[in-house]
């Protein structure tokens, strides 16, 4: 059951997570990352990919983004795949979020459509029911979320906290605390250190995300301190 607890946190934080000089602000275009997921020893428990484009839209030429989140990890007896699909447009306002899960023998497949105009969110789960909640009119889910935070720390601001939708609202919270020397393989790099916290329904957690100081501000390094250890999610370069 430990397992299956880590992995569930794990899942919410890598869909999911200052102070330089502004610049002009990424564009995200066909973006590959690739990460590995370790566990506290360093060992390899899986690899995950995070991909974007920002195709125009046709009807009025404005950027219409899309994100992309694969996960495969797992021990024995034990797997994980995550498959997560966004959808934003101007300030990275989702319009849609599709979260396809296994955790074990536990399965997930819903998704969420984003009405500016009407300000809601509804929520669909595949074989389970359909609901709407009341939203601003820039709503965003977790995936959305990353990529918003990278643009404005590269633009030297931090996002004040909000509700965040992955399936249920989470209120995210970020501070920066300063440039850390940090190693990505066997080269030291240097990068910026968020502390951030998600609170929801029914859990909350705590975690520290390290951005690259490119100019995309690359998510370098994601701790989880969880009670089997810190596990990690680190940039394949």
């Amino acid at each position: 059951m430990k397992s299956l607890h880590v992995f569930r946190a794990a899942s919410l934080l890598f869909a999911v997570f200052a102070g330089a000089a502004p610049s002009s602000a990424p564009g995200f275009d066909n973006e590959q990352l690739r990460y590995s997921i370790n566990w506290p020893s360093g060992l390899s428990l899986g690899e995950a990919q995070l991909t974007a484009s920002s195709p125009k839209s046709a009807d009025n030429g404005s950027p219409h983004f899309q994100f992309s989140f694969d996960l495969d990890a797992g021990v024995p007896g034990f797997s994980v795949t995550d498959r997560y699909h966004s959808k934003a447009v101007d300030d990275f306002c989702s319009t849609e979020f599709d979260r396809t899960t296994k955790h074990g023998p536990k399965k997930t497949d819903e998704k969420l459509v984003f009405d500016a105009h009407e300000g809601t969110v509804t929520r669909e789960t595949v074989g389970g029911g359909k609901t709407d909640t009341s939203v601003s009119s820039c709503a965003r889910d977790a995936l959305t979320f990353l990529y918003y935070v990278r643009r404005e720390l590269s633009q030297g601001r931090i996002p004040q906290a909000q509700q965040v939708f992955f399936g249920s609202q989470y209120e995210i919270r970020l501070d920066f605390t300063g440039t850390q020397t940090i190693r990505i393989g066997d080269k030291p790099v240097e990068a910026e250190r968020l502390n951030a916290s998600a609170r929801g329904p029914s859990s909350s957690i705590s975690f520290e995300v390290f951005f690259l100081k490119d100019r995309a501000r690359t998510p370098a390094l994601v701790r989880v301190p969880l009670p089997l250890g810190t596990f990690s999610m680190e940039l394949v370069q």
